[in-house]
């Protein structure tokens, strides 16, 4: 059986070709190897497709296919379920492609490869040239093949067989009408929105003379032919060559079109798993986030545009480098520590060798971490100079993929090359152009830092601008950058109070708050360990001080390891984009903000996303932070954030978590104005497991934990002045379904403090018991007096009381139990001891005894004045003084 078939994602080319290719092997099926791009759905929904006798690949038996026929494609990742059977004995593969053959991973026994601006045009040139004839539908699917991908025949990649493919097939009666419909269609809302986004954000860079643009986007869902807004972009802006970065979901989807030579985008593309041709390619990338997708690209672009300059413009220096008599397990967690993936290994003061990360990873899975790394290090390298040419170093790098490159002055090692440092290289502004290409600090722009001064004017309290001021000051006369971040900055932009400055320091942050500190009469406690310190001004308003700094995690939970690094690699390590953002406070810039992630961006449009996939890994706190911050701002986390939390959960991450830094995460977010939303959201991640595996959130602890909610905003209105820990309340009531030695185990596992554990523990079992015997009481239809109401309650805390007002749902127990908060536990009587020695009674227990009934009668409403109170003492001393 014979069978045609294309790429997934298939366009009018694919269609073309596909019919084309029919009309050579007549007896052969047609079928798409996956989805088809919006314009050919709407294509096979408004015309005549469906007169084309496509079959379903469901229906197609892949054990009787015997010759298969590709169309416009030449890689087995591009084929779906096809690629099962290439390889299989016996199987011809034809393939027509006007891709370079050069890169395509399946070898075909037929067919013809060659450069075209369509695939169609191959097709359509065989069958001129065998004089097989198309009737006019066929030649107008094969028009819009050759029309589409070569824009109109206006592309540069468009060739000579195209125009005569498309001279042969109009005679043959193409309508160019169905073309010109198919071909040009409207903007959908959706891609005006995204293509509105594109421009926004658009960035130009002159690379070795060729002009070179990048847009990026973020969408938490998919918009359909991207490659139109390529097109129109590049047109609209006159542009050389264009790359579209647009996140989607769980996709980073790219798109790049080409019009010079020098920069062949099928090429770039094929690094992110992607195909196409010099002058048209696109990807579809899963696993890495945007922020990730944009910083691999410009090393891509760095190394395939790569000027005339020497190894001495691009070596990092000084290099980590390990022992020759160091352990490959040891030199794993040095690989990993520094997040690189190639060390040289030294035998004194003389290189010797590269271990690599790949060799340590499959040495460890053969349980040969014991060993020395200098048993399996790589001894043959590149022994690069200062001078080499950096185009002798790529060669090497890409040809031989290799990630690194020693570079020797007097066989002294004195740096290394990798592929990180081609994207420094690019950062550092060696190139010709005036800025870096990747750089989403878009809003450093003059007329931003203006912006920001003014909000800073506006929102914040007279007293915190002068005080941001002022740490400008300091930080220019100790030379040190100084910048205010974090979430006071995200505040700011989203108009909310917050007066919890954080600062950090590109520098010595002790230094700056010491400095600081001794010229205000402030306070400083420094942790010199982390780099940071803590300025505490006489009327104790506190301000946060760090130096900046990187940090890397031993292992999946682990409390991080801090080294000194800069702005921006501090800012890397935050949890979320909204929190990267960062305000230069010396005077020269003063209100210049800093955005590397497009916090911004995801502020505007009010997103919670993380900046790497490994951020749940590293620290799986930030996944209940997410869950805060989502709902304290009314966020949404995006998409592809949302599956790295499920994953972190599935994974089982969060078991890893220490019991205190679980109760922070949990008390924070029990915290929050509204916490059962909070609680809502912890349930749709199954996280609630982590607090204890019996912890449901069911349709009776959702109703306790409503109430407990109306019950505090109630208490919080009388304005007792009573403390109490607002948070437990709620975690009483989402651990209501939890019987004691349950309750016990969730305390034990969250590292409650071991006095507050105690108190509720035993307020809780107190509470059961006294609303079991308030509810039997009333059940029996006895009034319950205000004196037995005090005296069950007297000392209990204020927490589990509101929550055993949440809990119940008789109306008889919450009012005695708010008459107690509102009038019984105010009753004093007004008599003491002295009164009673009056009277003549003996000190001794009766002293008690005798007070106890006057505060009930008091209570009761029998004693009214002191006259009544001294009555009742006179009539119990004499009735206990005579038994």
């Amino acid at each position: 059986m014979d069978v045609i078939t294309t790429h997934v994602n298939a366009d009018f080319d694919c269609l073309g070709a596909m019919v084309a290719a029919r009309k050579l092997y007549p007896e052969a099926l047609m079928v798409f190897s996956g989805s088809q791009e919006k314009s050919m759905r709407d294509f096979f929904l408004k015309s005549t497709g469906y007169v084309l006798n496509f079959h379903r690949i469901k229906d197609i038996d892949f054990s009787a296919i015997t010759r298969l026929i590709l169309v416009d494609c030449q890689h087995t990742s591009r084929i779906g379920k096809f690629a099962e059977i290439v390889g299989r004995p016996g199987l011809e593969i034809h393939i027509y492609d006007h891709h370079p053959e050069t890169h395509g991973d399946i070898a075909p026994t037929s067919g013809e490869i060659r450069l075209c601006g369509s695939s169609t045009a191959i097709l359509a040139r065989i069958l001129m040239d065998r004089g097989i004839e198309v009737n006019p539908t066929e030649a107008t699917l094969m028009m819009l093949g050759i029309y589409e991908d070569t824009g109109n025949l206006t592309f540069p990649s468009t060739s000579v067989d195209d125009y005569r493919a498309a001279s042969w097939l109009l005679e043959r009666g193409a309508n160019l009408n169905t073309v010109a419909e198919f071909v040009t269609q409207e903007l959908t809302a959706e891609q005006m929105s995204l293509l509105g986004d594109l421009i926004r954000s658009l960035k130009n860079v002159t690379l070795d003379g060729v002009e070179v643009s990048v847009a990026h986007a973020t969408r938490d869902y998919y918009v359909g032919d991207i490659a139109v807004l390529a097109h129109m972009i590049r047109d609209m802006e006159n542009l050389q060559a264009i790359f579209l970065v647009v996140e989607m979901g769980s996709r980073v989807h790219m798109v790049a079109r080409s019009r010079v030579p020098e920069v062949d985008v099928g090429e770039i593309l094929r690094e992110f798993g992607g195909g196409g041709h010099a002058t048209a390619a696109s990807a579809s990338v899963k696993g890495l986030t945007l922020i990730q997708v944009m910083e691999k690209l410009s090393g891509v672009l760095c190394a395939r545009i790569t000027p005339a300059r020497t190894a001495r413009f691009l070596m990092s220096t000084p290099v980590k480098t390990v022992s020759a008599d160091t352990t490959i397990a040891e030199a794993g967690e040095l690989l990993v520590r520094y997040n690189i993936h190639a060390m040289p290994v030294m035998q004194d003061t003389t290189m010797v060798g590269i271990i690599s990360r790949n060799i340590v990873e499959k040495s460890l899975y053969h349980d040969l971490g014991h060993l020395l790394v200098s048993e399996y290090m790589h001894t043959e390298f590149l022994r690069a100079t200062p001078d080499t040419e950096i185009s002798a170093i790529q060669d090497y790098i890409i040809g031989q993929n290799r990630r690194f490159v020693p570079i020797f002055e007097n066989e002294q090692l004195v740096g290394a090359v990798t592929r990180s440092d081609l994207l420094r290289y690019m950062y550092a502004g060696l190139r010709t152009g005036p800025e870096p290409l990747y750089d989403l600090a878009v809003e450093t722009l003059p007329e931003k830092r203006r912006g920001i001064e003014g909000a800073m004017a506006r929102h914040l309290p007279p007293t915190i601008l002068r005080l941001l001021q002022e740490m400008g000051r300091v930080g220019d006369e100790l030379a040190l950058p100084v910048y205010a971040v974090g979430g006071f900055v995200r505040d700011l932009l989203l108009r909310v109070e917050n007066v919890d400055v954080d600062i950090t320091v590109e520098g010595d942050g002790i230094l700056f708050a010491e400095t600081f500190a001794g010229e205000r009469g402030c306070r400083v406690k420094s942790h010199a360990k982390f780099g940071t310190a803590v300025i505490i001004f006489p009327d104790g308003f506190k301000v946060d001080v760090a130096s900046t700094r990187l940090e890397y995690y031993e292992s999946p939970g682990a409390l991080p390891t801090v080294e000194r690094s800069s702005l921006k690699h501090d800012l890397y390590r935050r949890d979320f984009t909204i929190n990267t953002l960062a305000i230069c406070l010396n005077r020269q810039k003063f209100g210049q903000l800093i955005d590397y992630f497009g916090g911004q961006r995801d502020i505007s449009e009010r997103v919670i996303r993380v900046l790497h996939n490994l951020s749940f890994v590293e620290d799986p706190t930030r996944v209940f932070r997410a869950v805060r911050f989502e709902q304290r701002l009314d966020f949404h986390i995006a998409r592809h954030t949302e599956n790295l939390v499920k994953n972190a959960v599935r994974m089982n991450f969060l078991e890893k978590l220490g019991g205190r830094r679980l109760l922070t995460e949990l008390i924070l977010i029990l915290r929050e104005r509204d916490p059962l939303k909070g609680i809502e959201r912890m349930a749709s991640f199954n996280l609630l497991q982590y607090l204890h595996p019996e912890l449901k959130l069911d349709l009776e602890t959702r109703r306790v934990l409503e109430e407990a909610h109306r019950i505090v905003s109630w208490y919080e209105l009388l304005f007792l002045d009573q403390p109490y820990e607002r948070w437990g309340v709620y975690f009483l009531s989402l651990c209501q379904g939890l019987d004691s030695d349950q309750f016990w185990g969730a305390c034990i596992r969250l590292s409650v403090p071991e006095h507050y554990r105690d108190k509720l523990l035993e307020s809780r079992k107190r509470g059961e018991a006294i609303l079991q015997a308030m509810q039997r009481e009333i059940g029996r239809g006895r009034e319950i007096r205000k004196s037995e109401v005090y005296r069950w309650m007297l000392g209990m805390a204020v927490e589990v009381l509101l929550y055993t007002m949440a809990k119940t749902d008789d109306e008889e127990v919450k009012k005695h139990i708010s008459l107690y908060f509102t009038h019984l536990q105010g009753v004093h009587r007004r008599i003491g001891g002295e009164e009673l020695k009056r009277l003549g009674v003996p000190r001794g227990p009766l002293f008690g005894k005798i007070l106890d009934e006057v505060l009930s009668a008091c209570l009761d409403g029998e004693a009214v004045t002191l006259e009544d109170e001294l009555r009742i003492a006179g009539k119990a001393a004499k009735v206990l003084m005579h038994q």
